[in-house]
């Protein structure tokens, strides 16, 4: 069956030119890198052991299954979509602090796909590997425009790991309110939602986006993930009671699939206009009037245990998500991109030299415990 497509103008094809180095970037991917290794070390040292730097926290751990959509127009059939295919898929549901933080404090939900099974050629550093990662967050712009920009808030986030964790979840009721009376006059204060303001919604009713570029074929593309499952459109925009479980996301996401399914549409929005549509500002929404999310894929979760120790061990442990386990034809551009592949190069082998775990892509996922 084929996929009917929007009338939209056509896509650009990538130029180089759209691409450009910040000042300083060398020294801005320093200075991130120091700053993560410092939040991966305070937590260390609290918890007795090693996590991410950013979205340390798990609340399900998924084993899934991605049907690439038959019948894709040209201009989407391209890379892992360029035929129908079935993959197996690791999806790791997440919050953004680098500590393990009380889910009172609300902070922005992620999810990251690993995708197993993939041929083809391969960005650099990838030789040899099989996987494609996504790296989603519910919002569609990231915080800051450029790496640079984001060096700022990050030292925030650093200086106040493992700062005060009960004032953190009186201020974050205060900053949820706040947002509250924001988003009720129209806006959003995003320096509210990542330091605790983030509304108190069900992690599985949310909408995903990949927020920054990158290369989807001989395109431009950002992704995003959309529940289309009765039982998880039906959770969009609920509320959880944020009461005394520390782990009620988690707990909320264990409840779902003992019994339910979960489906989502994986859509890609081209790039059809660089000055409305640019690589290098994040911060720039693209407006979905000039060019739509679309469906490539469809993604399905059983009924299953969602966490447990022994699949937080594998995946939180073993597994490392990075937009850089990619094929050539999926290569992220643009700054906060660039500056993703030695950040997140450095957080996996901090999390493998004090884990004392081997952290490496999988070829199968069939070790992945039940």
């Amino acid at each position: 069956m084929s996929v009917p497509l929007p009338h939209t103008a056509e896509p650009l094809r990538y130029q180089p030119a759209f691409e450009s180095l910040e000042d300083d970037e060398a020294e801005t991917t320093r200075e991130l890198k120091e700053k993560l290794h410092q939040i991966s070390e305070i937590v260390h040292r609290d918890e007795g052991h090693a996590y991410r730097s950013v979205h340390a926290k798990s609340h399900g751990l998924l084993l899934a299954e991605l049907r690439v959509l038959d019948g894709l127009p040209q201009r989407l059939a391209q890379g892992l979509f360029a035929r129908p295919a079935t993959y197996p898929v690791a999806m790791r549901f997440s919050t953004t602090p680098g500590d393990l933080l009380d889910d009172a404090v609300s902070t922005p939900r992620g999810v990251a796909l690993k995708v197993v099974g993939v041929e083809g050629d391969r960005v650099s550093g990838s030789e040899g590997d099989v996987t494609q990662d996504f790296v989603l967050v519910n919002g569609p712009v990231f915080s800051a425009p450029t790496a640079k920009a984001f060096l700022g808030p990050l030292k925030l986030l650093a200086a106040t790991t493992d700062k005060a964790p009960g004032l953190k979840k009186v201020l974050s009721a205060a900053l949820r309110g706040l947002e509250t009376l924001v988003e009720k006059a129209g806006g959003e204060v995003a320096t509210f939602k990542t330091m605790g303001g983030h509304p108190a919604t069900h992690i599985l009713g949310e909408t995903f986006y990949s927020q920054v570029p990158l290369l989807y074929g001989p395109y431009m593309a950002k992704l995003s993930l959309a529940p289309v499952s009765a039982e998880l459109v039906a959770l969009a925009g609920s509320k959880l009671e944020l009461g005394d479980d520390p782990d009620v996301i988690r707990q909320a996401v264990l409840t779902h699939f003992q019994h339910n399914v979960g489906e989502w549409e994986l859509r890609v929005q081209l790039c059809t206009d660089i000055e409305a549509m640019p690589v290098e500002d994040a911060s720039v929404e693209w407006p979905e009037d000039q060019s739509p999310y679309v469906a490539v894929a469809r993604l399905s979760a059983k009924p299953q245990v969602s966490w447990s120790p022994a699949r937080s061990a594998a995946v939180d442990d073993a597994l490392s998500f990075s937009p850089w386990h990619a094929l050539a034809a999926h290569r992220p551009i643009g700054s906060i991109m660039r500056v993703r592949k030695a950040v997140y190069d450095m957080a996996a082998q901090f999390r493998s030299t004090a884990n004392g775990v081997s952290v490496a892509e999988p070829k199968t996922l069939t070790s992945l415990p039940d």
